[in-house]
C-alpha cells in the first residue's frame, strides 16, 4: 500500500541517481532486504517510478528497506529525510536520543518503554516491523563518545514535588520513594530473565515479559523519589534489564529495537556509575554491529568498552571484551588482530580467581564460552583445524543451561567438518543442532542454520544432505 504526497519525490529521485541505481535495480533490493527480514514484497520498476514521479509513499517498512537499499551502495547511512520519506518513520528519534541530562534520560528510557508496549498490542511485529531495515551503526557514535568523556552523572538524586492532599496529581504511595526493596525485585526480575534468555531463546515468551517489566515495574520507580545511593543502585537494575531486552530482541532479528534498548541501557549505565556495566552494554553493541556487518565498527565499540575498564573491571570481565573484540577482529579477515586480542583474553580468564567481585551478568562466561566463540573466530578466519580444536573443548560439557550457545556450537562445528571435508561428521553435528534449535525460540539460531544448509547446497544430492534439509525444513519454515 502506498499513500500519495503533493508533487514528485525529487530528493529520492536525485539520491537515486547519485547511487546510479536503476528503478528496476531498487525494486529487487528492497524485495531481497524484506525476505531477509521474513517479508514477502513485489515491488517492481513501476512502484519506484510512482514512489519518484508521484510522490507515492510506501508503507509499513517499505520506507526504511529503501533507505537501506541506497545506502549499501553509497556506502554510508541514508537518513529517511535524506530521499523524502522523513514523515514515513513512526518513530523518528524514541530511544535513539542519549541525553546529557538525567531527567531527560529518564524520559527518553520511558517513551522507548512505552512505544513497545504500542508496537506489542499493533500485533505482527508492530512498530518493530515498520522499522525493519532502519539499523545504523552510526546511531553509536554519539552515545559512544559522551560514555567515554563522563562515564557517570555527579548525582541521580530526585524528589517528586508532593501536590495538596487530595490532588489528582499526587505520586502513587508505592512509587512515592524507592527504596533497596524495590530494587532488589528488578535484580531478581534481570536474573530470571538472563535464565530464561540462555535456555529458551529471546523469542520465548517468557522472554517477552521483560519489556513488560521495564513498563510495568522499572518505568514508575524511575520517575519516583529516591537518594543518589538508591538512585544508583535502581539505574544499574534497569539497566540490565534495558540491556536484555535489547539483547533478546538482536536474538529474534528485531535488530532496530535491539539498537534503541542498547542506547538507553548505556545511559542508564552512566546514572548508574557503573563503569563494567557500561561495558557490557558496549560489548553487546559491538557484537550486533559485527553481525550485521559492521566489523569495523565492532572493534572501535570493544575497545572503547576496553579502555574505560582498565583498571576498574575484574580479569574475567575483561577477558570477555577482549573475545567479543577478537570476534569483530576475525570478521573484518584480521587474524594477527584476531589472535592476539584471543590471547589476551584467554590471559586475562587465566588470571580471574573465585573469589572476585565478578558481576552478577557475567556468570555466563565460564572457559566453554571462550572456546565457543574463539571458534567462531576461526571459522570467520576460514581455519578448520583450529576451529574443530575449539570446538571439541566448548562441547566437552553440554548443559541444559545455555541451551542455544548448545546449539550455536553445534552448527559452528559441523562447518568445521564441512570444511575439513568430513560431510558425515558434518551432516551428524546439524541434525543435533537442528534438533537443538527446534527446542528455542531464537532467530538466530536458525539464521546459523540456515547458512549452514547454504555451505551444503554443492552436495545436494546427497542422501545425508537431502535428509538434513528435510529435518530443518519445518525449523526454517516457522515464522520469526
Amino acid at each position: 500500500m502506498s499513500r500519495e504526497q503533493r508533487g514528485p519525490n525529487e530528493k529520492l529521485g536525485t539520491v537515486l541517481a547519485l547511487a546510479g541505481i536503476s528503478n528496476a535495480g531498487l525494486a529487487r533490493r528492497v524485495n531481497d532486504l524484506g525476505a531477509q527480514r521474513g517479508l514477502t514484497l513485489r515491488y517492481d520498476k513501476t512502484s519506484v517510478a510512482r514512489w519518484v514521479s508521484k510522490g507515492m509513499v510506501p508503507q509499513g517498512a517499505a520506507p526504511h528497506l529503501i533507505a537501506a537499499a541506497i545506502g549499501q551502495k553509497l556506502g554510508r547511512p541514508v537518513p529517511l529525510h535524506e530521499i523524502g520519506l522523513a514523515d514515513a518513520d513512526p518513530a523518528p528519534e524514541v530511544g535513539l536520543a542519549f541525553p546529557r541530562d538525567v531527567g531527560e534520560a529518564v524520559r527518553s528510557a520511558t517513551d522507548l518503554y512505552r512505544l513497545d508496549l504500542a508496537g506489542r498490542r499493533a500485533g505482527g511485529g508492530g512498530i518493530w516491523q515498520s522499522l525493519a531495515g532502519s539499523f545504523a551503526v552510526s546511531a553509536y557514535a554519539t552515545p559512544t563518545s559522551r560514555w567515554l568523556i563522563t562515564p557517570a552523572d555527579p548525582s541521580v538524586e530526585r524528589e517528586v514535588p508532593r501536590p495538596a492532599a487530595g490532588s489528582p496529581a499526587a505520586p502513587a504511595p508505592e512509587h512515592a520513594r524507592v527504596g533497596h526493596s524495590d530494587v532488589a525485585k528488578l535484580r531478581e526480575a534481570a536474573e530470571d530473565a538472563r535464565r530464561w534468555d540462555s535456555k529458551y531463546g529471546g523469542g520465548d515468551w517468557r522472554s517477552s515479559m521483560v519489556p513488560e517489566c521495564l513498563r510495568v515495574d522499572a518505568a514508575p520507580l524511575l520517575l519516583g523519589s529516591y537518594s543518589d545511593e538508591v538512585g544508583r543502585a535502581l539505574f544499574g537494575a534497569t539497566a540490565e534489564l534495558t540491556r536484555l531486552a535489547g539483547w533478546m530482541a538482536f536474538d529474534t532479528g528485531q535488530q532496530e529495537a535491539a539498537q534503541r534498548y542498547y542506547i538507553q541501557a548505556l545511559r542508564l549505565a552512566r546514572a548508574a556509575a557503573d563503569v563494567p556495566l557500561g561495558g557490557y552494554v558496549l560489548a553487546s553493541m559491538s557484537l550486533q554491529a559485527t553481525y550485521r556487518g559492521f566489523a569495523d565498527e565492532g572493534v572501535d565499540l570493544a575497545q572503547a568498552a576496553l579502555e574505560r575498564n582498565r583498571g576498574l573491571a575484574t580479569a574475567r570481565t575483561m577477558s570477555f571484551f577482549r573475545l567479543v573484540e577478537a570476534r569483530a577482529h576475525a570478521k573484518a579477515g584480521d587474524g594477527a588482530a584476531a589472535a592476539a586480542a584471543l590471547k589476551s583474553a584467554e590471559g586475562w580468564l587465566e588470571r580471574s580467581r573465585a573469589g572476585d567481585s565478578d558481576p552478577t551478568w557475567l556468570g555466563f562466561y565460564s572457559y566453554d564460552r571462550f572456546c565457543a566463540d574463539a571458534a567462531e573466530c576461526y571459522r570467520d578466519l576460514r581455519m578448520p583445524r583450529e576451529v574443530r580444536r575449539f570446538t571439541e573443548q566448548a562441547l566437552s560439557r553440554p548443559t541444559e543451561e545455555f541451551v542455544r550457545s548448545h546449539g550455536l556450537r553445534l552448527v559452528v562445528s559441523a562447518v568445521a567438518e564441512l570444511e575439513s571435508g568430513n560431510l558425515d561428521a558434518a551432516c551428524a553435528a546439524g541434525t543435533r543442532a537442528v534438533e537443538v534449535a527446534g527446542r528455542i525460540s531464537s532467530a538466530r539460531t536458525t539464521e546459523y542454520v540456515r547458512d549452514l544448509l547454504h555451505r551444503l547446497e554443492p552436495y545436494g544430492d546427497e542422501p545425508r544432505v537431502m535428509e538434513l534439509r528435510e529435518r530443518a525444513r519445518p525449523l526454517l519454515a516457522a515464522p520469526a
